[in-house]
């Protein structure tokens, strides 16, 4: 384990109401230092560096807090809007496996913010502030001759590998595991991550489009949100791809809605989850049932599960979040067997995919989602990833194509 804290100074932030005429936040987003959290055009944009901290290992949720809480102790913070997002506020992306990727909390130096019809702009640094100018930055430029091939595994030699789990799974080693593949984009010129976050924000108003230094992304599953004391996880397991005509989707949904292969692994996950947090909370609502969450490429079986915390001062957003981590959603049941295997036979480092990413503030509250649907931009390659939840009865070639289902909103995203 190590971590690197960027600077130590203590901070100031001050957030005030903002008069703004775009509708659209990301327009606001310059090239330098973008950080994007938007879902149905609410959210926040922020850019610039006031502080940092990148670290790896087994306890990098416990120094990411340790630094977040001693960084707050520290700030001088006058927010004169009072909404969760508020005042001073990180943001993070966590490495999914404990070795060897890193794990990175950014606080901006600007944030602009709505939520519920209200816009603040919030500045952050050490010393003497100067308001920032908030204006429409350059548009970006769309990928220059993007060309797909696969990452770690080819199709045919992660098919292999998907019967090797089943094979474990109906020797009785484990119930399930995820197992996730990659494909590597490659463009001419570097990637402007701003114009995918554009793209996939339009297409996908109800997923949480998110970009934290490079990793991207329109996820449809909320890990863990906290606020006011009021915990909530959204959780997606047993996926069927859309067809684009309604009527057969219809019919797909029902399909979804009675697979018992897709209730099982719904199952597996909502227990993880539900298990969880338990110990943090005073009352929980279970569903007994999903329902069928619709996107525009598939579909999912989604539950949402809700609590009381015990005391909110003491459990934080990510701490709530590193205690579902990983949830058998992007890991498997049980739990420590499941993550093994993934090491085992998956033949590639997932990086910060399917880990928490999200933003939390100076009282805890926040919202750490998975990073699904998502890919890593470094220049001009961009890494993207998709991946399945495997059960005794899962088939191989479906799971291939649920895994290309699962490429398309990052790929599509990166077209012009």
């Amino acid at each position: 384990m190590s971590s690197t804290p960027l600077v130590d100074p203590a901070l100031t932030a001050r957030t005030v109401a903002l008069d703004l005429p775009v509708t659209d936040l990301l327009d606001l987003l310059p090239l330098d230092s973008p950080v994007a959290w938007l879902r149905r055009g609410e959210g926040m944009v922020a850019w610039g560096v006031a502080a940092e901290l990148r670290s790896r290992g087994t306890t990098r949720f416990a120094d990411a807090n340790k630094w977040w809480d001693e960084t707050t102790s520290r700030a001088i913070v006058h927010d004169e809007v009072g909404e969760p997002g508020t005042g001073l506020v990180c943001f993070g992306t966590f490495a999914f496996a404990d070795e060897p990727g890193e794990s990175v909390l950014v606080v901006p130096e600007v944030v602009v913010g709505r939520r519920g019809g209200v816009t603040w702009v919030t500045t952050i640094g050490a010393g003497t502030l100067t308001a920032p100018t908030v204006r429409v930055a350059e548009p970006p430029a769309p990928p220059v001759d993007v060309a797909f091939a696969d990452g770690a595994l080819d199709s045919e030699r992660w098919m292999g590998v998907v019967a090797d789990a089943v094979a474990r799974i109906n020797a009785g080693d484990l119930e399930k595991v995820v197992l996730a593949r990659d494909l590597v984009a490659t463009a001419d010129a570097p990637v402007d991550v701003r114009w995918p976050l554009h793209r996939l924000a339009d297409d996908y108003p109800m997923c949480w489009t998110f970009h934290v230094d490079g990793l991207f992304g329109a996820t449809p599953e909320m890990l863990v949100r906290r606020e006011r004391g009021l915990v909530t996880s959204r959780v997606l397991a047993g996926t069927i791809r859309r067809t684009g005509d309604d009527t057969a989707d219809l019919a797909l949904a029902a399909t979804l809605a009675r697979s018992s292969k897709d209730l099982e692994e719904h199952e597996y996950a909502v227990r993880s989850v539900a298990e969880a947090l338990e110990p943090h909370c005073s009352s929980m609502n279970v569903p007994e049932a999903p329902f069928v969450l619709h996107l525009p490429n598939v579909m999912h079986l989604a539950t949402d599960v809700a609590g009381v915390v015990h005391d909110a001062a003491t459990v934080s957003s990510l701490e709530l979040a590193a205690s579902l981590h990983p949830s058998a959603a992007v890991g498997g049941t049980p739990t420590a067997v499941a993550t093994r295997l993934i090491s085992e036979i998956e033949n590639m480092d997932r990086g910060r995919y399917a880990g928490p990413v999200g933003w939390m503030d100076a009282n805890g509250d926040g919202e750490w989602a998975l990073a699904l649907r998502s890919a890593e931009v470094r220049g001009s390659t961009v890494r993207l990833f998709a991946g399945c939840g495997i059960v005794a009865d899962s088939d191989p070639e479906a799971e291939l194509a649920e895994a290309q289902a699962k490429f398309l909103p990052v790929r599509d995203a990166l077209t012009d």
